[in-house]
């Protein structure tokens, strides 16, 4: 949606084919159907928390900050709320909100929308076009934009279409692993809890040698299954990119203070994030654009890009979609966020 919107203004013309009958289907669940879309700090230290993939987001997260995102969805005229700690919201918690803004946007400048629409392959034909192939019909197109997401919450669209196509045309994927997810433990000192949520909770992560080598100050949620909640999401998120096999997890609630070793996280299809994805090195990050296949882009989670629980992913997703986008057309012109930049 967000790079439909940027090609709109730069006047690239372009077609939304989406996989589910409305558009948005991921974004109506973001923060509990709150839609965390970025958080209010500055570039650099937005990069900073994200960790990993930093590097490799960094030019487009620069050229469309959290705060020019910001910009842009006042700019639609889209009641906000900021958090104490930088965290934005539609004013009004409702992540159809956001949703609603895209859709209006969309249509007011005439993108057509293919909604309920599958695809099903993607090929590279002579002329440098490509085909866009559905159940009823293909599309031919001289540039695609890949952004169909991870593999986490499928019943919202995101079933792995856009790395298959990827690997059909040569990419490497990495293998996907959950990030942002609970911990499985039956302690009933936790289950007994369940449905409780801690906002002034902590989570540590410590080696084998007792060494605290990770440590978040947020929500904690008591789970039937165990352990949720922003400190567990960002501890687990940890966890799976230091690759840690043997470790112990400090969590603290209420008055409680309890530790626990080598929990087992839920699977990845209950991910807030995806990680893994079509592999950094086959794509541009100055561009989004394909390495192996000229005119072929990526953009978000189908990527294998990830960051901590707060508005980051999205962030992210709208930057990257972004930076494709301009890429294709280096013209200049009013992306969505640079009207009041």
């Amino acid at each position: 949606m967000f790079a439909a919107a940027v090609a709109a203004e730069r006047r690239i013309p372009c077609v939304l084919v989406e996989r589910k009958a409305r558009l948005g289907s991921k974004v109506l669940m973001t923060a509990n159907g709150r839609c965390n879309f970025t958080k209010d700090v500055s570039a650099e230290d937005f990069l900073r928390d994200v960790g990993p993939c930093s590097k490799w987001v960094a030019a487009a997260v620069r050229e469309c900050p959290p705060r020019q995102i910001i910009k842009g969805f006042k700019s639609l005229d889209v009641p906000l709320r900021r958090m104490p700690d930088g965290r934005m919201f539609p004013a009004d918690g409702k992540a159809a909100t956001i949703v609603h803004a895209f859709g209006d946007l969309l249509r007011a400048e005439g993108v057509p929308i293919l909604t309920n629409c599958p695809v099903s392959g993607l090929s590279t034909l002579a002329g440098a076009l490509f085909a866009v192939h559905t159940p009823n019909f293909d599309l031919l197109a001289e540039n695609v934009l890949v952004a169909t997401g991870g593999v986490s919450y499928p019943k919202t669209g995101s079933v792995g279409d856009g790395q298959n196509f990827a690997r059909a045309l040569g990419h490497k994927l990495v293998p996907y692993r959950p990030g942002l997810i609970g911990l499985e433990t039956q302690d009933r000192r936790i289950t007994s809890l369940a449905g409780r949520r801690f906002e002034d909770g902590r989570a540590k992560v410590m080696d084998p040698s007792g060494k605290v080598v990770f440590d978040y100050r947020g929500e904690v949620d008591c789970e039937s299954f165990g352990l949720s909640g922003a400190a567990v999401y960002n501890s687990q998120r940890f966890i799976e990119h230091a690759r840690m096999d043997d470790y112990a997890i400090e969590v603290w609630f209420g008055h409680e203070r309890l530790t626990f070793r080598n929990l087992k996280p839920r699977p990845v299809k209950e991910a807030i994030v995806t990680i893994g994805g079509v592999s950094l090195d086959d794509v541009d990050p100055r561009t989004m654009q394909s390495r192996k296949v000229p005119g072929l882009y990526f953009a978000g989670e189908v990527l294998d890009i990830d960051g901590p629980t707060g508005g980051y992913n999205l962030t992210m997703a709208f930057a990257t979609a972004r930076k494709a986008v301009t890429s294709i057309s280096p013209r200049r012109g009013a992306a969505l966020g640079e009207k009041n930049s």
